[in-house]
């Protein structure tokens, strides 16, 4: 063949660009399972951090089995749809929240933490630039936060970035997401020196208000969703 011709370079170049598709296709299902894995695992070190259990250092998949003892999948009305870990992991909360409420199956993580039972919710909402997410554990009254993590996409490091933060995080430890009457009001997230009416409280990121503000309707609009999950005391309703 004449390499000189035109329809040389073009068979060229189509043999190269199916050769390219092609290894990039195989890399691409090799490593499929192995990033799948990576996610999960990912995704099991937050709720541990939302558990305040420090996995540095160790199998997070094992601490995650050892801690996590059910999975619940609720409805709006608080009735178990399913109780099984791997269906409640498998939940993607944002898809969830799109869809209208009382169509939406919700996650709930049961853990036994030193003989005492915490429940672990799902957060996702968005923050200045890009989403936000997170998970919020709550001591068996369902009411009082044991612990809280948060993350982003793209928040301005430093600034709203902060809220992936321990100092900002540990904030919401005693927390109370009802009020003396039992109603849900969440949680505010304020500029320092401001006071928030009928709900309690954490100081926003100095510098990111936009993103603290987004952690605030985050856990609003995250934790309604279980508004009569919450009304439910481990004594009274359903576990």
């Amino acid at each position: 063949m004449n390499t000189n011709k035109n329809s040389y370079t073009l068979i060229y170049s189509i043999v190269m660009v199916v050769v390219v598709a092609f290894l990039l296709s195989f890399v691409s299902s090799a490593l499929k399972e192995r990033q799948t894995a990576n996610v999960e695992l990912d995704k099991k070190k937050q709720i541990l951090n939302a558990l305040q259990i420090d996995w540095a250092g160790q199998d997070a998949g094992a601490l995650f089995d050892k801690y996590i003892v059910n999975g619940l999948v609720i409805n709006s009305d608080a009735k178990v749809l399913k109780e099984s870990k791997d269906a409640t992991f498998n939940i993607e909360i944002t898809k969830e929240m799109s869809k209208p409420l009382e169509q939406r199956e919700l996650p709930v993580f049961v853990a036994d933490v030193d003989g005492e039972t915490k429940y672990i919710v799902n957060l996702a909402g968005s923050g200045l630039w890009g989403a936000l997410w997170g998970y919020l554990a709550l001591d068996s009254d369902r009411n009082t936060i044991y612990g809280a993590y948060f993350s982003h996409a793209s928040e301005t490091p430093g600034l709203g970035a902060n809220i992936a933060e321990k100092p900002f995080q540990e904030q919401f430890k005693g927390k109370h997401i009802l009020n003396s009457a039992n109603e849900f009001v969440s949680v505010a997230v304020m500029k320092a020196g401001t006071r928030a009416d009928g709900m309690e409280q954490v100081d926003g990121i100095s510098g990111g208000t936009i993103t603290s503000k987004g952690v605030e309707t985050m856990l609003y609009n995250s934790l309604v969703q279980y508004d009569k999950f919450f009304q439910q005391t481990t004594e009274g309703g359903n576990n």
